[in-house]
């Protein structure tokens, strides 16, 4: 699903950071080392069919790399 963020992303929290993240091999072999967590937060969004909603964002992010896969899990 494509989508745009339209504001700043709210209510942000960590819920895995380093080993805990299933997918942390494959995010340090294509965007490099670092301390890499998963986030999430809440959001306004804007949908490939014009629709905007209030929806819950997850992404990585590490120090250094910024923030890298952003995806929407349930509109609210």
């Amino acid at each position: 699903m494509h989508f745009e963020l339209l504001g700043p992303i709210t209510q942000i929290e960590t819920f895995a950071v380093g080993s805990q993240i299933r997918e942390v091999s494959r995010l340090r072999k294509f965007y490099g080392r670092g301390r890499w967590r998963k986030r999430k937060g809440i959001a306004k969004v804007r949908l490939s069919d014009g629709s905007i909603h209030l929806a819950e964002i997850h992404w990585y992010e590490a120090t250094g790399i910024g923030r890298k896969e952003y995806k929407i899990k349930r509109l609210l």
